[in-house]
């Protein structure tokens, strides 16, 4: 098995980085404008990326498995073939006036080309979390940055 690891630090108390990450109009904020569903414990998230012209470049779901001030954790129940049976964690601790984000995706069968493209993403999602709670705007899908021909 193979994890993309990320750490980054956010100016925001750790409640506020929680709801950005368990709550239908946080992920919304920093991931991806078309995120629906249930804001709850064993609740399931849809998300959906499309171009700036509208065309669907890829969709998931994910149960939201794990919801303690500490740790979130997604579990991706649909979406591409290498996501599913894979867990997103965010470990959250309060340093002074900053709260610190142990990020992972977890649990690939191999680390393939595709993975390094997600973790590049995922990177660029972050710092997308980092500044809707600190500047009040992130830059979700469709107005992150591109990275690659994939997205």
């Amino acid at each position: 098995m193979a994890d993309i690891i990320h750490r980054v630090a956010i100016k925001a108390p750790v409640a506020k980085v929680f709801e950005a990450l368990t709550t239908v109009e946080g992920v919304a904020g920093w991931w991806t404008r078309d995120t629906t569903g249930e804001s709850k414990a064993g609740g399931r998230m849809n998300v959906r990326f499309q171009s700036p012209t509208g065309a669907e470049i890829g969709k998931m779901e994910f149960e939201l498995a794990k919801l303690d001030p500490g740790e979130v954790r997604w579990c991706f129940t649909s979406g591409p073939e290498e996501w599913l049976g894979t867990d997103v964690t965010f470990e959250l601790s309060q340093e002074g006036e900053q709260t610190l984000i142990v990020f992972g995706h977890r649990n690939w069968r191999e680390p393939v080309e595709f993975m390094a493209h997600c973790s590049m993403k995922w990177a660029t999602f972050l710092l997308s979390l980092r500044d809707l709670l600190e500047t009040g705007k992130g830059k979700p899908a469709p107005e992150d940055l591109k990275i690659d021909n994939w997205n």
